[in-house]
């Protein structure tokens, strides 16, 4: 098959991980894959050279940009029509929300046989103003119109589509986002050589976040019950894999308030690496406020590290209760503290939520698993009918 794959950005982060394992996996087993992407800057750092370095053609173009620029969207539709008339792709698969609106109009009146939409998360969320938050669902609701399958990686994700009325159940497939699961299940590092990679303390317990330093991830309410797990556990420690908007802010924070020895903030981290860190955690906390499913989660589960996380969207679809992990009310901060201290009091249950979670996310979240079931919805589309 010629598979066309179109993101808006190709910067560090879960989406853009995912279509980039999607499309090495599909080029292994002998698909013609392109990959069409926007201008990839900005803090976050860019996927783009590792895309290129992996065999498959990469195509930019300029007009793809992720805010709202009618002039540019306008061009970007006009350019993915002109490739998909000149390409003739048997599927178009698009992923983000800006370049899955544009896109899957694009390819649509082109009429190319097969159009799939990843969501990998939906753009509306509560914490928007309530007009953006109508436009979006919106769009959502047009662009579902105009695809004949859509993906989700997790099951929160179609539920919250169809209660917005966006699209129909049959086009839905739940495909958790694959991962080279590899790396995590066998660390170059155990917990002694990542906590001398980092500088942290041997006697330690140390909490660690895998997330950008951005808005809605939650690292305020980190911030605001840190004083009290310190006075409760003085040998704490917070380990800050990422970068982002909010460092400059956070670390004034710290400052204020003495914490520079308590953190360790490790900056941009390729992908690739963030497996050789984890070790050196007890527990992942993850209070984001909205994710599709969050990466990070099955990542540290697979190096047998439990789990705290905001229940929302997909996370409690991997951050079992009580198996794998502890779920707290987003935005709960007393919550928050007492889901830490329980679990840092309690060695026996951290280790037993490790290797459940572990042995649960070996397989579901495997790359060749995502890929294959990827691959298969494609030839089950190869004659599609508008959705209804």
């Amino acid at each position: 098959m010629k598979i066309l794959h179109i993101i808006t950005r190709l910067i560090v982060g879960g989406a853009q991980e995912n279509t980039l394992l999607t499309c090495r996996g599909l080029h292994q087993r002998g698909h013609e894959v392109i990959l069409l992407t926007g201008p990839s800057v900005g803090p976050e750092g860019s996927l783009v050279e590792q895309a290129r370095s992996e065999g498959y053609q990469v195509m930019e173009h300029p007009s793809l940009v992720r805010n709202p620029r009618p002039v540019k969207d306008a061009g970007a539709y006009f350019a993915i029509r002109s490739i998909c008339h000149r390409l003739q792709p048997q599927v178009v698969h698009t992923h983000s929300s800006k370049a899955g609106i544009i896109a899957r109009y694009a390819a649509w009146h082109e009429k190319v046989p097969v159009v799939i939409h990843t969501i990998h998360g939906l753009p509306f969320h509560p914490y928007q103003p309530g007009v953006v938050n109508t436009a979006w669902i919106m769009l959502e609701r047009a662009a579902a119109r105009r695809c004949h399958a859509i993906i989700s990686v997790a099951d929160a994700m179609t539920a919250t589509a169809l209660q917005n009325g966006i699209g129909h159940r049959g086009q839905f497939h739940t495909i958790y986002s694959g991962m080279n699961t590899g790396p995590f299940l066998n660390p170059v590092n155990n917990r002694t050589s990542a906590r001398q990679k980092l500088g942290i303390p041997a006697d330690r317990l140390v909490l660690g976040t895998i997330a950008r330093l951005q808005p809605l991830k939650g690292h305020d309410d980190v911030l605001d019950i840190t004083a009290d797990l310190l006075a409760a556990h003085p040998q704490l420690h917070f380990l800050w894999i990422g970068d982002g908007v909010f460092r400059p802010r956070l670390e004034e924070m710290m400052a204020a308030h003495g914490w520079q020895n308590r953190f360790t903030l490790t900056g941009l981290v390729p992908p690739a690496q963030v497996a050789e860190l984890i070790p050196a955690m007890d527990i992942l906390v993850h209070p984001s406020f909205r994710e599709g499913l969050p990466r990070a989660v099955p990542q540290a589960l697979l190096e047998s590290v439990p789990v705290i996380a905001y229940d929302c969207d997909g996370a409690r679809e991997v951050c079992v209760p009580q198996r794998t992990g502890i779920l707290v009310p987003p935005g709960n901060r007393m919550a928050l503290k007492a889901a830490v201290l329980q679990l840092a009091a309690d060695a026996g249950q951290r280790t037993s939520m490790g290797q459940v979670g572990r042995q649960m996310c070996q397989q579901m979240f495997d790359a060749n698993v995502m890929v294959d079931k990827i691959e298969a919805l494609y030839e089950q589309l190869d004659q599609p009918q508008l959705p209804a």
